[in-house]
């Protein structure tokens, strides 16, 4: 799915307790202003969820807060090959744990 511009694609990946979404802009290049156009494919929100791009940061912080209603959000850091959590409604994980991905 992508968003009502069609500058940003989405597609998600099913773990066990989490839903990764990697996005992609298209052209590379996106605008402050396209934020208001961003659409996310359904998410299950009974699970965590992690974003993965290459973005700028206001697009992450915007994709965090439309994934708010999930158990927990985090972003993906490609260096360890793991899901960074940013924000948690649990009690685990918290903030600043680390999820390896295998």
């Amino acid at each position: 799915m992508e968003t009502k511009t069609s500058k940003i694609g989405f597609s998600i990946k099913e773990f066990y307790n989490f839903s990764l979404i990697e996005f992609v802009i298209k052209g590379g290049i996106i605008d402050p202003s396209d934020l208001k156009n961003v659409e996310l494919p359904p998410v299950p929100y009974n699970k965590g969820a992690a974003i993965s791009g290459r973005g700028p940061v206001w697009l992450y912080a915007n994709l965090a807060h439309l994934l708010h209603p999930a158990r927990w959000v985090g972003t993906y850091e490609p260096r360890m090959n793991s899901i960074i959590v940013v924000a948690s409604h649990v009690n685990h994980p918290q903030p600043g744990d680390v999820i390896p991905l295998e």
